[in-house]
């Protein structure tokens, strides 16, 4: 019995022990494969090598094997490294699968059949390598590539509401030098006149051939559009010159017109990068800068794709990992490119935005910001006139005044004038008694005293500042401030584009009555867009209706109302009050009358004052107006600084043109 129970103790012990020796084995493996994953992971190269067996490290040196790795892992921009171990028993003598997966060029490589042969050497264990362990079913004679040029994506084109091509792809000519034709002795005045047909500076041009190593090899100097054609024939007439045909780039048609409100593409930067993290940007990408560009990158954007492979000695190629190319998409804008050029032909001399809409649709058919820039610019390159024009006005292309908030001026009296009739304050055929151009109690003035007591039309007509700020007070700030959110102001006008809000005041309340009355005829600390000062006259061509803006009309859709802005019973006494400011030829904005075209509309001039005794401050002057026939054209325009040189009638004139 005795000898029983101490065979049954040692077989206990026994097992016992094997099965701590097999805990032990057991545990020793899956620490070796979890240091070995954790270097691997953060690709350190050398550390992974002290794991390999003995047998694997005469197999292949330590260099070798670091550069190898590095090699194949910079050329498939392996990042993002994550090894598990599967889920099977870890055991001496037997086979262990990895579970790894690893960001690429071609898209996310997920293996799960990654063998990892582990052997006991000393107290420990080891890495039995091959190259399998760089990439599934690599072997030592093989070799990896990558295919990029096949899987490029293409950026969506931008038309306008008729089809027309804005930005798309297109050709762009290189300009080159064959320096062996080039340096004949005369090179220095092939250089000069090369930079006065380019606009360049000759130092530039001479940079480019310094850094040229080769005499083989053409320089590229500068690219062109392939509508240069005046450059192209005259550079061409110099010996060693040539012009190629690069491979497609971003182009935009329309030059400056559609600088400020396109953008244009180019190099994404670090910041930009950051930013955008897990987009599936890289640091090759292009990206919109400024404008639709910028606003609808998300749509317009393409993603490039990418293919890693295997390519055996006979010539098999196997695919380990494919990501296709996915395309932008195109959108089609409601801007009328002929329109918008017409636009900026009136305003390319002067700093002001104008904004242009189709009353009965809200359909925005011109956004224009001048000073502009030409988008191709930045796609071929910048002038030397260009360049200097941009500095010695702070870089003032850039600014697309059409997002910013202005002070009205008398084009507010259209609000004023609606608050006011329909809060029964205003009798549109009253005769209010005003003596005298000053107000004094409130600090105001009128530009005209017509001698006679003034009824709403003579108001709108004389634009009289007193007969307003009167009836701002009338109306009381409270009611004021709700009528003005009738036509937006306040409010927040989102349709595509991010612009600045307007304001009714700082605080958004009219509680001093000082700045009512000076709300009531545009100035004070109201403010708003272009945009919607368009939207605000284009309620008289569309039944007191102001139609939500619209920019984007890739899908179609019914146009919707914004606001009902002005109540039917009015429409006809408004309509008639600001037409006469065109067709009286006492009114404000009678240089913008067009024979057979009926318009209401308002000048404007507001005084940037920065308080009552400021006599030195500049002015901006506005007009906007409505066709009030077929209601198909609403604009205003504001021009920047027009003190001492004409005032409204700037933008009234310009206005007048693009109408005819």
């Amino acid at each position: 019995m005795k000898k029983f129970k101490l065979i049954t103790i040692s077989l206990i012990i026994m097992v016992g022990i094997i099965f701590i020796v097999g805990c032990s084995s057991k545990s020793k493996i899956e620490s070796a494969i979890d240091d070995y994953n954790k270097s691997w992971q953060s690709q350190d190269f050398e550390k992974m090598y002290t794991m390999l067996s003995e047998k694997s490290q005469k197999n292949i040196s330590k260099e070798d094997f670091v550069q190898t790795y590095t090699d194949i892992y910079t050329r498939i921009k392996a990042k993002n490294i994550k090894i598990s171990k599967s889920d099977q028993e870890l055991e001496e003598g037997k086979d262990a699968y990895l579970n790894v997966s690893m960001d690429t060029v071609g898209g996310k490589l997920d293996s799960s059949k990654i063998k990892i042969d582990m052997i006991k050497e000393g107290k420990g264990y080891k890495v039995n390598w091959d190259y399998g362990l760089i990439l599934p079913d690599l072997k030592k004679e093989d070799k990896v590539g990558i295919d990029t040029d096949s899987y490029k994506g293409k950026r969506g084109s931008i038309y306008d509401r008729n089809g027309n091509l804005i930005a798309g792809e297109g050709q762009l000519k290189q300009v080159q030098l064959d320096l062996k034709k080039f340096k004949d002795g005369s090179e220095s005045n092939k250089i000069s006149d090369m930079a006065n047909i380019l606009d360049i500076s000759p130092s530039y041009i001479e940079k480019k051939i310094n850094s040229n190593t080769n005499p083989d090899h053409a320089v590229d100097i500068v690219s062109l559009l392939e509508s240069d054609n005046e450059k192209i024939e005259r550079l061409l007439q110099i010996p060693g010159v040539q012009i190629i045909t690069t491979k497609n780039a971003r182009v935009y048609n329309g030059g400056e017109a559609i600088g400020s409100l396109i953008g244009y593409t180019g190099n994404i930067n670090q910041e930009q990068l950051k930013n955008n993290k897990n987009k599936g940007y890289n640091e090759n990408s292009k990206i919109g800068i400024g404008g639709i560009e910028e606003v609808y990158e998300d749509k317009l954007r393409a993603e490039d794709g990418g293919c890693v492979y295997i390519l055996t000695p006979d010539g098999k190629k196997e695919v380990l990992v494919e990501k296709k190319a996915k395309n932008g998409e195109d959108i089609k804008l409601s801007i009328d490119l002929d329109l918008q050029k017409k636009v900026y032909e009136e305003m390319k001399d002067e700093k002001g935005a104008s904004v242009a809409t189709n009353p009965k649709t809200g359909e925005v058919l011109a956004m224009v910001s001048s000073p502009s820039f030409d988008p191709n610019s930045y796609m071929t390159y910048i002038t030397k006139s260009e360049k200097a024009k941009w500095e010695a006005d702070n870089n003032a292309q850039l600014q697309r005044r059409f997002k910013t908030a202005y002070s009205p001026g008398s084009t507010m009296k259209l609000v004023t004038a609606t608050i006011g009739l329909e809060d029964k304050k205003i009798d549109p055929y009253e005769a209010v008694d005003i003596k005298g151009k000053t107000w004094d109690e409130y600090d105001v003035t009128r530009v005209t005293d017509p001698g006679k007591p003034v009824n709403l039309k003579d108001a709108t007509i004389y634009s009289d500042n007193i007969y307003f700020a009167k009836a701002a007070l009338n109306i009381g700030g409270k009611d004021f401030v709700n009528g003005a959110k009738k036509f937006g102001i306040g409010e927040d006008i989102k349709f595509g584009y991010p612009i600045e809000k307007s304001q009714i005041s700082n605080s958004g309340n009219l509680d001093n009555k000082s700045l009512l009355a000076a709300t009531g005829y545009g100035q004070g600390e109201v403010l708003t867009t272009p945009l919607n000062m368009t939207m605000i006259y284009s309620s008289l061509g569309n039944d007191g209706k102001i139609m939500m803006p619209k920019l984007d009309i890739t899908k179609s859709s019914e146009p919707k109302v914004y606001k009902q802005a002005i109540q039917a019973e009015y429409i006809d006494i408004l309509k008639d009050c600001f037409s006469d400011v065109i067709n009286d030829p006492k009114g404000t904005g009678n240089s913008a009358k067009i024979e057979g075209i009926n318009i209401a509309g308002k000048t404007g001039t507001a005084e940037l004052k920065k308080d009552k005794d400021d006599t030195n401050a500049n002015e901006n002057g506005w007009f906007a107006c409505v066709d009030t026939d077929e209601g198909k054209l609403s604009i205003s325009m504001i021009i920047e600084n027009v003190k001492g040189r004409g005032g409204s009638e700037i933008p009234t004139v310009k206005v007048k043109n693009i109408m005819e």
